[in-house]
């Protein structure tokens, strides 16, 4: 980091005196005014200081647990980390992540890089291919004001190759952009050449750009058509083995290290099985592992998928999110209403799941199930036994972590008990 950047005021430190108002859903309305850091010491109870629903809350120690669980899987395996960080964009989370041992944070596209850098975020792995000229000025800039930026991103065609060098060409870019070459997971995945010999000839055009320079190959492992083990540690090894054919082609002269990654949240116990057999190459290899999802895990998609069900002997990932709503109505003796919709939870996946109900004290949402979303709304379908009422709390496990946090800018992170310890900020 320089100089000038050693001597600036911590940007998290700003993001704590920011005033609450109207702008972050569920806060108490007699917080109006106060700054983050103010509420954050005031240490309010969840059910009994004010607080609205719906509201989307953080475990503090489940976040907690999270966090050190992959910190020392990552350690064990020999994996370096970069979270991505697309899940919850929220840079007080990346923070703790670093802490946490992660290398750096994974992002997907440029308004997420500059989320990070305004939050001092010192490496960053861009798992797309970037060829926005107005994206790739601005990089070229930040690259070249702090020698200790490292930044990396995709690059799957020629063209797109030569996109990126001429805008850093017209840029005036004096440091080169490091890129991986992004292997595709198959016939129909996502981004990424097809062939080894489709990324040949990308990396040949990198050879070719004097503003880029080749550093690795990556890709995701969860785009693999019908992904099982098996065919999850083919791919993987498809990878393993490009990054030693284009070593032993001279491809990765002028770099320190070679970057091969990979890793989202369902299949990195397979990259660190296959990461674990990297052959000695000419350089350090850095094993680089991107799972993002594990921060706040979830109570649908990634609780049914994490590896940690395969391997139950590396520790369990523990869901922190609860999603808070009120009964507002029960119209009929099988059906219930709450006030939450798609507007407050995470419904691209799974529907929230019921768990828990607070009227005077908090006991087992037996009975209660979410069969829809509206907008606003909620809809319970209850069975005969089921306990409740108008007026009464909801508390609900999500699914999918990534589009959960995107509906909340202020979330509280909140203890067993119900104190509320901090409020975590995203940006999407």
């Amino acid at each position: 980091m320089t100089a000038d950047r050693l001597d600036a005021p911590d940007p998290l430190d700003a993001l704590a005196q920011d005033r609450v108002d109207f702008r972050f859903k569920g806060l108490p309305p007699e917080a109006e005014g106060a700054t983050v850091a103010e509420l954050a010491a005031r240490r309010l109870n969840l059910f009994t200081d004010g607080f609205t629903t719906p509201v989307l809350t953080l475990s503090a120690e489940r976040l907690e647990h999270n966090l050190a669980l992959m910190e020392t899987y990552a350690t064990r395996h020999g994996l370096t980390f970069a979270p991505h960080g697309k899940t919850s964009m929220a840079p007080q989370l990346f923070r703790r992540q670093i802490e946490h041992g992660a290398w750096g944070i994974t992002l997907a596209v440029p308004h997420q890089v500059r989320v990070a850098r305004r939050f001092g975020i010192e490496r960053i792995f861009l798992a797309n291919e970037l060829v926005d000229a107005a994206a790739l000025r601005w990089l070229s800039g930040e690259l070249d004001a702090d020698p200790s930026f490292r930044f990396v991103c995709y690059v799957d065609s020629v063209r797109g190759v030569e996109l990126m060098q001429a805008a850093l060409a017209a840029a005036g870019a004096t440091r080169p952009v490091d890129v991986v070459v992004e292997l595709g997971a198959g016939i129909g995945a996502r981004t990424g050449a097809r062939t080894e010999a489709e990324c040949a000839a990308v990396a040949d055009a990198v050879a070719g750009a004097d503003r880029l320079r080749l550093v690795g190959v990556a890709g995701y492992e969860g785009e693999v058509p019908e992904a099982d083990g098996d065919r999850v540690r083919a791919w993987l090894r498809r990878l393993v083995a490009l990054a030693v054919d284009f070593d032993k082609a001279g491809r990765f002269a002028g770099t320190d290290e070679i970057v091969v990654s990979a890793g989202g949240s369902a299949w990195f116990d397979a990259v660190a099985d296959v990461f674990a057999d990297i052959p000695e190459l000419s350089l350090p290899v850095l094993k680089l592992l991107r799972s993002g999802a594990y921060v706040s895990h979830d109570d649908g998609h990634y609780r049914h998928l994490t590896p940690f069900n395969r391997v139950p002997e590396e520790g369990a990932l523990h869901p922190a999110f609860r999603l808070w709503a009120q009964v507002v109505s029960r119209p009929a003796p099988d059906q219930a209403f709450i006030n939450a919709g798609k507007r407050d939870a995470a419904h691209d996946l799974d529907l929230p799941e019921a768990q828990a109900v607070r009227r005077d004290t908090v006991r087992d949402a037996s009975g209660v199930t979410v069969t829809g979303l509206s907008d606003q709304h909620g809809w319970l379908r209850l069975d005969p036994d089921a306990e409740l009422e108008v007026g009464d709390w909801l508390g609900m496990g999500l699914s999918h972590p990534c589009t959960a946090f995107d509906k909340w800018q202020l979330i509280p992170v909140v203890e067993a008990d119900g104190t509320v310890v901090d409020y975590v900020r995203t940006f999407f």
